[in-house]
């Protein structure tokens, strides 16, 4: 039997707690959960013996030891929850929570757990993602995991600021969009900055490519507003709260935006 991987388990046991796959056991307590992945991953390698028979597959040493480390993984990340019910309200009991069924369920175009498999889903989208940009939203993604949703909210908005401000430099290099999009430049504000460009924009667009127009201002402004207004009720004394549905929603209306305003600002360096 072959050792597997970390993000093997994660996906057997994430498929298991989805309904997607079926196992032999129950898997309301660790211990079923880590028979019922090896069972899965076992029948993922083409074997066919059952748990429990001679020869059967488990999970072992290292094994075992990614098992631990997701099932504690899963519970940090809200995803699961101790406790199955008034009569068992203690590990080893668990339970996929709330936001862990919303998640699993949903059949969202990108799908991310932590701070490696959001970077990698960025760096999938928009190849050419700033450093500096990605730093922040690796930030942000920490943040939310550890439950810090307010300091997530912020350095999310950080990074969407920053994506804007780039797109800025490169119609501010290029000699044709700079004349059309001079006013920008001398507005004070970050804000004044988004309205001025979104209005010269607007009156600008047929002369964009189709594909380019294609959701811009859903996109762009819609989504940049959003973030903006979450950014701006986490970063002052407002008491707002965010919650964790919602912070997981605008970490993925970043990757649209993003990739709109890269597509953006390759068009303008051209």
């Amino acid at each position: 039997m072959r050792d597997h991987t970390y993000e093997e388990i994660r996906a057997a046991a994430l498929d298991i707690l989805a309904g997607r796959e079926r196992a032999s056991f129950a898997h309301s307590q660790y211990v079923e959960l880590a028979l019922c992945t090896a069972e899965v991953l076992s029948r993922r390698d083409g074997h066919t013996i059952s748990i429990g028979a001679p020869g059967g597959y488990e999970l072992r040493g290292q094994e075992s030891e990614r098992f631990r480390e997701l099932f504690w993984d899963l519970f940090r990340q809200g995803i699961i929850t101790l406790g199955l019910n008034d009569s068992n309200p203690n590990f080893p009991f668990f339970r996929l929570s709330q936001f862990g069924r919303h998640l699993i369920d949903r059949n969202e175009p990108y799908f991310f757990h932590d701070v490696s498999s959001y970077t990698e889903v960025i760096k999938e989208t928009i190849p050419k993602i700033n450093k500096v940009t990605l730093i922040y939203l690796q930030e942000a993604m920490q943040a939310f995991q550890t439950g810090c949703l307010l300091s997530a909210a912020v350095m999310l908005g950080v990074a969407t600021e920053h994506t804007f401000l780039l797109m800025l430099d490169a119609i501010s290099a290029n000699s044709t969009h700079s004349r059309t999009y001079s006013s920008v430049f001398k507005q004070k504000t970050i804000l004044q900055k988004i309205n001025k460009y979104r209005n010269l924009l607007t009156q600008n667009l047929g002369n964009y490519p189709s594909g380019l127009k294609e959701d811009i201002d859903t996109h762009f402004a819609g989504i940049l507003s959003v973030i903006r207004t979450f950014r701006n009720d986490a970063g002052h004394p407002t008491g707002k709260i965010v919650s964790r549905e919602q912070m997981y929603v605008l970490l993925h209306l970043f990757i649209p935006y993003c990739r709109k305003l890269y597509e953006l600002t390759e068009y303008y360096n051209k």
